[in-house]
This record gives C-alpha cells, structure tokens and sequence, in this order.
C-alpha cells in the first residue's frame, strides 16, 4: 500500500513546461544521499521513454526505461519494476543482486503474459520491447543493473596521476550489436545460424531489426510460438526462430560508494550517441546543480543541431515524430553525492517523481488528454 501511494505520478507539481513543447525538466530535488535533477526531452509520436526517481531516508533508486517499436513495454516497466524490487527486498531483507535479478524476470514474465492476453486485439504489441536501466543507493553500496544500451556513468574526482580533475567511469554494459563483444557473444549462441547478426545499411542487428541483444519484452525474438500464431502471421514481421535470440538477463554492477566518487548519470542512448561519457562528467562537474539535467539533454539536442548545420532553436521549431529524424527521446537523471552528510540514512523523504508520460500531452493545454496516457 506504501509503495502505490508513493509512486502516484508528481510531474504536474514539480516539472516544469520550458519554451520547447517536447522538453520537461525538474531542476533540483533532494534524495537520502544528496541532490537529484531530471530532464526529457520528446522526439517520437509517442514518448518511449518513461523514467523514475524513489527516494526514502535510507534509499534511493533511479529507473530508465526505453522503449522501442511502441511505448507500451516501457510504460509497463516503469509502473512494476519497482514494487517488485521493495516486494523482494522486503522478503530477503535487503537489497541485493539476486533481488534485483527477481525483480527483472517478474516484470518480463508479467509483460509477457500481458501479450499473450493483448495479442487478439493488438498484435503488434508481440514487437515492443523496452531497455531497462536501474540504479540503487542503499547502505553506501551502489547497485546498477541494465539491459540494453542505456547507460550508467560515474563522475569521481581524478587522482594524483591523472590528467583531469573529474573522471568518467562507466558503470553500465552496453547491449547493443554495434560493439564488437556482444556481436560475438550474440553469435557464439547461435553457432548453427550464420545470420543472426547482419550488417545493414550501415548497422549491425539481431536477425536484421534490432540492435540491443538485452531487453524486456520482445516477445516474437524471445518465443518462437509467437512467430507460429495465426494473429501475429498477419501482423506481419514473422522472424523464425530455433531459440531465442534476446535475453533478459540483467548485467549487474555493485560497489561501495567511495570518497572521490561525486555524481552519477543515468540517460537513454538519445544523450550517449551525442555527447561521450567525459564530455557529459565535465558539463556536470563545471556547472551549478539546479538544472543540470536540463543542461545535458540540450547539450546533446545542440549537438544534433550541429551535426545537420542546424542552430538548437531549429530543432525545437520540429513537430513530434518529425523530430525523432533529428535525435532520439532523451531522458537524463543526474544523481549527486554528497559525502558531508552525517551517513547514508539522512532525513530524506519517502516519495517518487515519474516524469510525463509524454512530454507533448503534458505540455499542451488539453489536461484531459494527459489524464487518459499510459493504459500499460
């Protein structure tokens, strides 16, 4: 009961409308350990990424969710995950690797059986899948679990030796086909299929569709009986399959929060295809907290601009689905660490920020129609 109550959407009172109709923002919140900002910007027709912050005073996590071929897998995620990962952690006392691990293969069986039961009605839904990153603050350890391309990176003070006062550390794996060892490790598990990855128009992918070897949902690259239903045979897309060539198998990263270590940013691959892990730690480091999210995610909007001899006021003249040609959504959480603090158990408050679930919707002056998003 604890858990519904606080995950109850906060955007209407905190977020903010800016001058672009397709970006949101929340400049600065508190968490048990620090600050926290947020930031989205809305390409596609539809918002696919859905994003969360839960705070308590001995706790923080953070969830970014993106979705492809449709936004109803990472809306699903982003209303579960979570009450699955207090649900476990309460039962195992404590968070820990195998409690998030749970969590995961709960929240892919329950949006598994969600389309076995749409399928009639909406069989498309047999091709939406969602990337999935999650980071945890608890007891001074840090916890980042993801599938797909989203991406954790750690900003820490460098050392003696090194060259820059801030440091970036990724923290996250990236599942995706484009990096050499997860093409192999995709390939070395399919050794009888000498086509489950191909290179097309430029691009690696799973079985000529998709990048990211790691997701929620999928079901049709996961199940092969999907691919034998007589409703999703006229769908369209048919992909057979021996086994199943995506997993939700979530790579786990723990460690103790240290010293010199200052902040962490979470975003979907709309900021890392834009701007590279030191040059999003240096933006962070060298300016003031209050809408460093925001920062970021026009910072990767500018560079988009650039790279179409474009100026960043252009970009915001673009319509949704039209823009989604220019970058992709865009969610950016800035998590800060702040070691002055008595302990990791500070006097934060229990609740969550969930930004929009779309971006436009919020931004337009029918309330209605904001009220009516997200049946996932």
């Amino acid at each position: 009961m604890m858990m519904r109550s606080c995950c109850r959407p906060l955007e209407r009172c905190f977020g903010r409308r800016n001058g672009d109709g397709l970006l949101w923002h929340m400049d600065l919140k508190p968490h048990a350990s620090g600050d926290f900002s947020i930031a989205v910007a809305q390409a596609n027709s539809s918002l696919e990424d859905q994003s969360q912050v839960f705070t308590s005073p001995s706790a923080t996590y953070v969830g970014v969710y993106d979705g492809h071929g449709g936004p109803e897998a990472s809306r699903f995620v982003n209303r579960h995950l979570f009450t699955y990962l207090h649900k476990f952690s309460k039962e195992q006392g404590g968070l820990s690797s195998d409690v998030i691990k749970r969590a995961f293969n709960a929240t892919e069986e329950d949006f598994i059986q969600l389309v076995k039961r749409s399928l009639p009605v909406m069989p498309q839904i047999a091709s939406v899948g969602s990337c999935c990153l999650v980071g945890a603050i608890s007891e001074g350890e840090l916890y980042v679990a993801n599938l797909g391309d989203s991406r954790a990176v750690l900003g820490r003070r460098g050392f003696e030796r090194e060259k820059n006062s801030v440091v970036a550390e990724r923290l996250s794996t990236d599942h995706n086909v484009s990096c050499e060892k997860v093409r192999k490790e995709v390939e070395s598990l399919h050794p009888d299929d000498q086509a489950v990855v191909v290179y097309i128009r430029g691009v690696w992918r799973i079985k000529g569709i998709i990048q990211v070897s790691r997701s929620i949902g999928d079901a049709y690259l996961k199940k092969p009986e999907f691919n034998r239903d007589p409703i999703f045979q006229r769908y369209g897309n048919l992909v057979p399959l021996k086994r199943p060539v995506l997993t939700a198998e979530p790579s786990i990263v723990t460690r103790s929060i240290r010293p010199h270590d200052l902040f962490l940013i979470f975003a979907s691959d709309g900021l890392w295809e834009h701007l590279t892990d030191q040059v999003v730690v240096e933006i962070v480091f060298k300016n003031s907290r209050a809408g460093i999210a925001k920062r970021l995610v026009r910072a990767a909007i500018q560079e988009a601009a650039k790279k179409r001899e474009m100026r960043y006021k252009d970009i915001q003249k673009i319509e949704k689905g039209i823009r989604r040609h220019f970058h992709d959504d865009i969610t950016v959480i800035v998590i800060y660490l702040d070691h002055q603090r008595e302990s990791f158990h500070s006097k934060g408050t229990l609740g969550s920020i969930t930004a929009p679930v779309d971006v436009f919707s919020y931004n337009s002056e029918d309330a209605e129609e904001n009220q009516v998003i997200g049946v996932f």
